[in-house]
């Protein structure tokens, strides 16, 4: 039965409905959902995760309350929450304009501009690329596989108990994960984290971990092998550099703990840039000529199939190649418009349109490339493994490099702050196409498997993408205003020691600053660019036998902070604990797919954490917002430090053991 007309739905009827009016209003509500935990994670830890898998569950679960629902309808709902869900992703870059102090805020129009415009220009990039990659090329595309494959459990089980058991797992790893983090973040009554300073002589070495069960399940979703990487990076930081650097002076006079963090901070950190510059660089290198015949065989086919989408089967029918072509070149207006708008206080004279026209080709230009690389890549390793922060750190590399030689100093008394913030806007820019095209093919990959309609997910993918970008400015001002960056704080008295990270960001901001100053600590950089060469290497060679070493995720995991890495890695150790020990108890014919379905459990109580988590941090910037003051009430004093660092570890480890248990144990 159809609820809105209430004509009885027969069984083809059901089976193709796709596009409905329902499924958008969820996708919208979901997208918002994991919009708000995924740019609150990416401010506190520097990394987002992707909401495919979860929103599909999502969407199973409540579209079945609602009557008859179809595995296309579905699909259509985490097609569009997970393009919002990346759109995110411009969190890497863009508060470093706040960060310099270029905005004060995040500007409604401004911000959701640079998301939209990057935003469609990303599905643009895509659409000529699906035929190629996802369709001709035999690209594994992890984690589309394993979306479509949650889909076709959902869809097979035709009482719905695999939905809502999905759908209770869910819920239910985020209500515990809210709880810890209303104890940690809220009443304070649970510690954070613990850490300590360990000396040998003048060498100093840090050590620690955070409690966050999010943290924990961002590590199970990236697996061992990411989780290995970070590590690697934790001791080339924190047990080789760190100590080395503190043992020749650097950081004299400090306590022995503030001294580790700025020398961290101001130096190790760009070894984990250059790193993250050569492993970008050698993937978009490797990655030319499957590129360029992706472009020719859309070009081939668009030239062959001039009798329109309805001489094609309907699992072949794209948005035409002109019609996109088209819209790529229309939003190269707004593109100019916005970096026009940005550059208007600038006093750059006749150069002002040069700037503008150049500034636009480049980031069409090198955006589409770099869209294209990561499509690929996400093809091939999954979109968690592409290597959208080095696009960032290139792109903000480059632009901060070339800007100066093209205006020279003709911007102004505030010309060096110009510069760096138009190198983070065009960097915002790539960064959304980038991430844009890496998730829309994996999605259309998922599409493919359970027989949907390429141009009908290529228009949802739209809508996502202008529902994040009405809804991502206004969160990012909530967060700021209620918590600040470290560094920069929206108001005099707020609590520094709550303020977000923003890692990434402040990473990029540094870069910038430091070339566009001439004080940027190049011998820092180029020992990271040496490391990441021998790691590339490391990596080709390992991909060849089959195993996931990534030579970005070292970087990733020199220049995060300790308590985050330590957390991820946990999660991942988890992950591969659970998995020898159900394979060591349970083999056979069915073991495959029971432990499939043991990790498809695992990925929904990982996303619970993230959700809820996450949505406890929202709602108390909200509440902050609300009333004007911290909604944190600190109801153990400094006294009880010790007691809540205590008790924050017991019931974290508690918590991880739990989480063990379940996801080592059989199926139901």
């Amino acid at each position: 039965m159809d609820a809105r007309t209430g004509r009885q739905l027969h069984g083809e009827e059901r089976r193709f409905r796709e596009l409905t009016l329902r499924g958008l209003v969820l996708g919208a509500a979901i997208t918002i959902v994991f919009m708000a935990a995924n740019v609150y994670m990416g401010l506190k830890t520097g990394m987002t995760f992707s909401s495919s898998i979860p929103a599909a569950m999502l969407s199973m679960g409540l579209l079945r309350l609602f009557g008859e629902t179809s595995i296309l309808e579905n699909n259509i709902v985490q097609t569009q929450a997970s393009a919002a869900g990346t759109l995110c992703n411009v969190i890497l870059v863009l508060p470093g304009l706040v960060l310099i102090g270029h905005w004060q805020g995040f500007p409604f129009w401004q911000t959701g501009g640079v998301c939209l415009v990057g935003g469609l220009l990303g599905v643009a990039f895509s659409i000529p690329l699906r035929r190629a990659l996802v369709a001709e090329a035999g690209l594994p595309f992890p984690e589309g596989v394993a979306a479509a494959e949650v889909l076709k459990a959902g869809a097979g089980t035709e009482d719905g108990d695999g939905s809502r058991h999905g759908l209770r797992d869910l819920l239910r790893a985020g209500g515990a994960a809210a709880l810890i983090a209303v104890a940690t973040s809220g009443l304070r009554v649970l510690g954070e984290g613990l850490h300590t300073t360990l000396q040998a002589g003048g060498a100093v070495f840090r050590l620690g971990t955070g409690f966050s069960l999010a943290l924990v399940g961002v590590g199970y979703l990236v697996g061992i092998g990411a989780c290995l990487a970070l590590l690697t990076g934790v001791i080339i930081a924190w047990g080789g550099a760190v100590p080395v650097l503190t043992a020749l002076g650097q950081g004299e006079g400090m306590d022995p703990g503030a001294a580790a963090e700025a020398v961290w901070s101001g130096r190790v950190r760009l070894i984990g840039a250059g790193i993250i510059a050569v492993g970008g660089a050698w993937t978009v290198a490797t990655l030319a000529r499957p590129i360029l015949a992706s472009i020719r065989v859309a070009l081939t086919s668009a030239r062959g199939s001039h009798g329109g989408l309805r001489d094609l089967p309907r699992q072949e029918r794209d948005i035409p190649i002109t019609w996109v072509g088209g819209a790529a070149v229309i939003l190269m207006l707004p593109m100019a418009l916005l970096l026009g708008q940005f550059s208007a206080g600038a006093e750059l004279g006749a150069l002002y349109p040069v700037l503008i026209v150049v500034a636009t080709l480049f980031a069409a230009g090198f955006g589409f490339l770099m869209a294209a690389a990561c499509g690929y890549l996400a093809g091939l390793l999954g979109s968690s493994s592409s290597p959208i922060s080095g696009i960032g750190i290139l792109t903000t590399m480059l632009v901060a490099l070339l800007l100066p030689l093209l205006i020279g100093r003709s911007a102004g008394p505030e010309g060096d702050r110009f510069v760096i913030g138009l190198a983070l806007l065009v960097a915002s820019v790539i960064v959304t196409m980038a991430s844009i095209a890496n998730d829309n093919l994996q999605d259309l990959k998922t599409g493919q498997l359970v027989d949907a309609t390429p141009w009908r997910q290529e228009a949802v993918l739209v809508a996502g993408v202008g529902v994040g970008s009405l809804v991502i400015g206004p969160l990012l001002a909530l967060l700021y205003n209620a918590y600040g960056f470290v560094g920069a704080l929206p108001r005099d008295g707020m609590d520094a020691s709550m303020a977000l990270p923003a890692p990434q960001a402040a990473l990029m901001t540094q870069i910038a600053s430091g070339i566009v100053h001439g004080e940027l600590p190049w011998n820092m950089v180029l020992t990271g660019m040496g490391l990441g060469a021998a790691l590339v290497a490391v990596e080709a060679r390992l991909r060849r036998s089959g195993r996931v070493f990534p030579a970005l995720t070292v970087g990733i995991g020199i220049y995060l902070p300790l308590n985050v890495v330590v957390t991820i890695a946990i999660g991942g150790v988890i992950a591969w604990l659970s998995e020898r020990s159900f394979r060591k108890r349970f083999e056979g014919e069915g073991a495959e797919p029971a432990y499939e379905a043991v990790r498809r459990r695992g990925i929904l109580l990982a996303s619970g954490f993230l959700v809820g988590e996450s949505f406890v941090g929202v709602l108390l910037a909200a509440a902050d917002t609300v009333t004007g003051r911290s909604a944190s009430l600190t109801i153990a004093g400094p006294e009880l430090s010790t007691v809540t660092e205590a008790a924050g570890l017991a019931v974290f480890l508690i918590a991880i053991g739990i989480f063990y248990r379940v996801v080592s144990r059989s199926p139901r």
